[in-house]
């Protein structure tokens, strides 16, 4: 008879984590202020994770012994939950966001842990399916970099199908990694007509080659086979002989030069006769059902590729708390989007903003539209979905980072004290809080918003993309941070409202024009919103 104390056993392993006398091992997570250091062993982490046994290899000792690790990349928070299943082989999620469960499990992927990860996404699907829908873009994005999430891939790739807009239709659609975009192409059932399907393969392959040539009647027989090498995993996965003899003519003739001659000569024969024999393979036609089927499909601003919610989104204190790790996952889960799962704004109710009122909206709306006239208020194509209020949700540059985290095409308006004026910017590509640096887009703009005694609105577009956000590295200090100073949320004691850092200089560098006298300031309040295609 074998008598078994997994119980006691994984309740002692878990007390090491706390031993300062026998580590030999220092790991050190997160960034700057945050940074947090945890102390561990070598022969534990070695054994259960193949990911520190690689880096242990790698790592030299001090002259104490004591081999460290730096992951930046992981919080301290993640990091002491993953640190718990390390040694004991229990977490629990038991009030955690999901976006931290979510966080946790990207995290377990990296380092390897293999039965937590797979773990989490199996809950992440079969139990927060909705709020997978409503951070599409945060996650689509991100398990695409691995060859892991196979489950959560699917259950995407099942959506996009019914709802291809959510991809194709959406601003950082050109970002989309290829193995994302082929893994797309490969559905039978995508819900789009094949000649939109060769324009968006297209359109993602010249975004991925800058250099080439605006027009490409001026293109150079190496610039088509740059093209044709770009799209060589794509191109197979066009349904050629399914796309209308017209369409062949007016979207595919202009790059005949990145197919095969075979493949060309057959498509003028097949769309000429098509009951000639050709010698190239034809794939089925996709199955695209009726029109009805669709009639919930989302479309998106030139922006993110779908809304995301808030992040404050919280999991439901009566369900799982402590993950069983014994399991076998089971990766079902119902892939029709909900009535509710990109909730509407309620754009016409008055109380939807204290900074903005409708007549900003239809002016915003026209600018992101780059209309010349601005929209009548019947006419507005977005609804303001509200991500953040300073008065309601602080004003701390962090909680910016950490409420607007994975978010794209948003607008930010701020209350400058003192004053009617009215000044913000819109960036239509994500907020990132783990990305520093440079951001470049061609669409954002910056402006003042006529509001009492301030007459007339302001609209500066960036007119030099290399700047046109900042993604500082102190996020504890800086908040959005458009052009060189152009538009900046900034505190020194990390309260915008308090120290007059905040700031809309008149460089012109990366901007059209000044969107406010030069001078510091402290604000009122601000808001940030996602904007939603009607």
């Amino acid at each position: 008879m074998t008598f078994k104390f997994f119980d006691k056993l994984s309740q002692d392993f878990s007390e090491l984590i706390n031993d300062k006398k026998e580590y030999n091992v220092i790991i050190e997570v997160d960034r700057e202020r945050n940074k947090k250091f945890f102390t561990a062993h070598s022969v534990v982490l070695r054994h259960r994770s193949p990911y520190f046994d690689k880096e242990l290899e790698n790592a030299t000792a001090s002259e104490n012994h004591i081999k460290t690790i730096v992951e930046p990349s992981i919080s301290a928070q993640i990091f002491e939950v993953i640190l718990k299943y390390i040694y004991g082989g229990m977490i629990n999620i038991e009030n955690t966001d999901i976006r931290t469960i979510y966080e946790l499990m990207v995290s377990a992927n990296e380092l390897e842990l293999e039965e937590l990860s797979v773990k989490l996404e199996s809950y992440l699907i079969e139990s927060k399916a909705s709020w997978l829908r409503t951070h599409f873009s945060l996650v689509y994005h991100s398990i695409f970099d691995s060859n892991e999430f196979n489950g959560l891939k699917k259950f995407y790739n099942d959506i996009i199908a019914k709802h291809p807009n959510l991809v194709f239709e959406s601003g950082d659609f050109t970002s989309l990694q290829e193995t994302a975009l082929v893994s797309i192409l490969k559905r039978d059932d995508l819900q789009v007509e094949e000649t939109k399907i060769w324009d968006y393969v297209i359109k993602w392959g010249i975004s991925q080659n800058p250099t080439l040539p605006t027009n490409s009647e001026e293109w150079s027989n190496e610039n088509f086979m740059t093209l044709k090498m770009t799209l060589q995993h794509c191109l197979p996965l066009i349904h050629y002989f399914h796309i209308p003899g017209k369409d062949i003519w007016k979207n595919i003739k202009p790059y005949e030069k990145i197919l095969e001659k075979q493949l060309w000569d057959d498509m003028i024969l097949h769309s000429i006769s098509p009951n000639e024999p050709i010698n190239s393979l034809v794939l089925p036609a996709r199955i695209i059902s009726s029109p009805e089927s669709s009639s919930r499909i989302i479309s998106a601003p030139n922006c993110s590729l779908t809304p995301n919610l808030p992040s404050r989104v919280v999991s439901t204190p009566n369900l799982t708390s402590t993950l069983n790790l014994t399991s076998t996952p089971n990766l079902t889960s119902t892939l029709d989007l909900p009535s509710n799962a990109y909730p509407r704004s309620g754009i016409l109710s008055m109380t939807f903003s204290t900074i903005i009122n409708k007549e900003h909206v239809a002016e915003l709306s026209s600018w992101i539209d780059r209309k010349s006239t601005t929209y009548s208020l019947s006419d507005i194509t977005y609804e303001f979905q509200l991500i953040l209020r300073g008065s309601r949700d602080g004003f701390h540059p962090k909680t910016f980072w950490n409420m607007c985290h994975g978010y794209a095409g948003t607008i930010v308006v701020a209350r400058v004290v003192g004053t009617d004026e009215i000044v913000g910017g819109y960036n239509p590509i994500i907020w990132d809080k783990n990305s520093i640096g440079r951001m470049e887009t061609k669409d954002s703009f910056i402006f003042s918003l006529k509001n009492g005694k301030i007459q007339n609105s302001i609209l500066s577009r960036v007119k030099n993309d290399r700047l046109a956000l900042h993604y500082h590295n102190d996020k504890n200090i800086y908040g959005p941070y458009f052009g060189d100073c152009e538009f900046i949320m900034k505190s020194e004691v990390s309260d915008f409202t308090q120290d007059e850092q905040c700031s809309c200089f008149s460089f012109r560098k990366f901007y059209e024009k000044s969107i406010k006298t030069n001078g510091k300031f402290s604000i009122v309040d601000y808001e940030v919103f996602l904007i939603i295609k009607k």
